[in-house]
């Protein structure tokens, strides 16, 4: 299945508990052949979310949009991806 990465810049910095409910929202809007895999947390000095770097798989980065749709998150953007592991490389 290809795989996209939707980035989204935060508007303000974010903790733990502020950030645990937007994932719950975007865990309960995947579907079967759009889902969220995992995500990666850009932040701050203060140990606050200042990004998120989310993995999915979908057919379409449209898919991924609709799956977003009604997140209140902005999207800096949906973006093809592969993923190269160091061990492919040893």
């Amino acid at each position: 299945m290809p795989k996209f990465l939707a980035v989204h810049p935060l508007p303000t910095p974010m903790g733990p508990e502020e950030g645990g409910s937007g994932f719950k929202m975007v865990r309960a809007n995947s579907t079967r052949d759009t889902y969220w895999v995992r995500s990666w947390i850009q932040g701050n000095e203060e140990g606050k979310a200042t990004k998120l770097f989310c993995e999915w798989n979908a057919a379409s980065a449209e898919d991924v949009r609709n799956a977003l749709k009604n997140i209140p998150v902005p999207t800096e953007g949906i973006y093809p991806m592969m993923i190269v592991d160091s061990e492919d490389y040893r």
